[in-house]
């Protein structure tokens, strides 16, 4: 099961969607390319979660919120009507409080609340937003910004990455990796780089949960 599904409420929103569509479930299927219409079935039952990829196909299809469609008490139909002052289409994201290993992170009750992202940012990616404490990433980062994530456990030299390092709060950090180390530098440098080899990486343990996508400075 995907942790990010709250299975029973997708169920009961989905089926209530299959059954008020005029689309025959054989060619729902075909169209979440789904090979038995089985699967559907399943999906409305509450028996199977599907992928979140799938959960995006069935949200443009019925043209509903994704988010809302996962489980969430979310906007229904905020996807395609919510827009920003310029007019752009925008999603609702999580804005998450602490994040640590060990439980589902995505989960709404660790959501504080949402924020807009512009909806071609949205699409194809999985992303949370988290807000930035302390000055370790200073100028380029300060106290209380919102940054946007791109969920993801690799990242290329030179990314923001977010940081779990022995289950605690997450940690933001400019990431540069070689064969046998990676480093998590800070950019004010009243703070020491963070560096660990691969061993270090899985015995502490230090995975990366994703990388910063976007800045939204909040006045």
């Amino acid at each position: 099961m995907n942790e990010e599904i709250i299975l029973e409420k997708f169920a009961e929103r989905f089926s209530d969607l299959v059954k008020t569509s005029s689309i025959d479930v054989s060619k729902l299927a075909q169209m979440l390319g789904i090979k038995s219409k089985s699967t559907i079935y399943r999906y409305m039952n509450g028996e199977m979660a599907p992928k979140i990829s799938t959960v995006k196909y069935a949200s443009e299809i019925f043209s509903v919120n994704p988010l809302w469609l996962m489980g969430y008490d979310t906007s229904k139909y905020s996807n395609i009507k919510k827009t920003d002052v310029l007019g752009n289409s925008v999603v609702e994201i999580p804005l998450l409080g602490i994040v640590k290993a060990g439980y589902n992170y995505l989960a709404q009750e660790n959501w504080i609340r949402t924020v807009d992202v512009d909806k071609k940012l949205a699409d194809g990616n999985e992303l949370f937003a988290l807000k930035v404490k302390g000055d370790s990433m200073f100028p380029v980062l300060i106290e209380d910004d919102i940054v946007i994530i791109k969920k993801q456990s690799d990242f290329e030299n030179g990314d923001i990455v977010v940081a779990l390092v022995n289950g605690d709060e997450a940690t933001i950090r400019k990431g540069k990796k070689s064969n046998n180390s990676i480093l998590l530098q800070p950019l004010n440098s009243n703070y020491e780089p963070l560096i660990f080899t691969k061993e270090e990486m899985e015995t502490i343990p230090v995975n990366i949960i994703g990388i910063v996508k976007q800045l939204k400075r909040e006045f």
